[in-house]
């Protein structure tokens, strides 16, 4: 069975532009739904992503401010460091002078004095563990003796002392004043066995 539409030609135009339009603006309207579910999904992901950054940035500052409580103990450290070394470099080279005295004490010989003693020790002499015989300094002996064989026992004991190498006489003269009696200018020399424990490198520095 056939139909046959007998609604005039510019109704069945408008009709059809009605439907067009009806079409485009069903179309927009999903774009538009589409373009705005695309925005609040943007939107939601933007947030967690400020989220994600403020809980970091809350997570930064918290380790900030343990690194900043752990340096003030790297500080102290450094500073305990640097204090130690100032100590070192202080007690570098040390020999104890109230040690020399007594070791003197125990070598010289009964008939024999001392008019002066010296020490000298040499700033730029660097210890080395490998040897004994590094020097570090010179000690230097004026006295008298009242025989000439107890300048050759003392010349002899000097070198028996731990750290004390090489002892010469430079000069012998008798003694005008004192029948068979001289005086002397003596020395020996400092080796590294002769520093104190807190002495084994550095500058030189005579201590008590």
């Amino acid at each position: 069975m056939s139909r046959v539409n007998l609604l005039p030609s510019d109704i069945k135009r408008g009709q059809a532009t009605r439907r067009r339009v009806g079409l485009i603006i069903l179309g927009g309207a999903v774009v538009l739904a589409l373009v705005l579910a695309f925005w609040v999904l943007q939107g939601i992901r933007l947030q967690n992503v400020k989220d994600d950054i403020q809980a970091q940035e809350r997570t930064n500052s918290s380790l900030q401010s343990q690194v900043n409580d752990l340096q003030k103990f790297e500080a102290l450290r450094l500073e305990a460091q640097q204090q130690q070394e100032l100590l070192d470099s202080a007690f570098a080279n040390e020999v104890s002078y109230s040690g020399l005295l007594v070791d003197v004490s125990k070598v010289i010989p009964s008939d024999t004095y001392l008019t002066n003693l010296n020490a000298t020790l040499d700033p730029a002499a660097v210890p080395d563990p490998a040897s004994d015989t590094t020097f570090v300094g010179t000690l230097t002996f004026s006295g008298e003796t009242l025989h000439f064989d107890s300048l050759s026992t003392w010349l002899s004991r000097l070198e028996n002392v731990e750290g004390w190498a090489n002892p010469w006489a430079s000069s012998v003269s008798a003694d005008s004043a004192v029948a068979g009696a001289f005086t002397f200018d003596t020395s020996v020399d400092l080796t590294q066995d002769a520093l104190t424990e807190r002495g084994k490198a550095g500058q030189a520095v005579i201590g008590g």
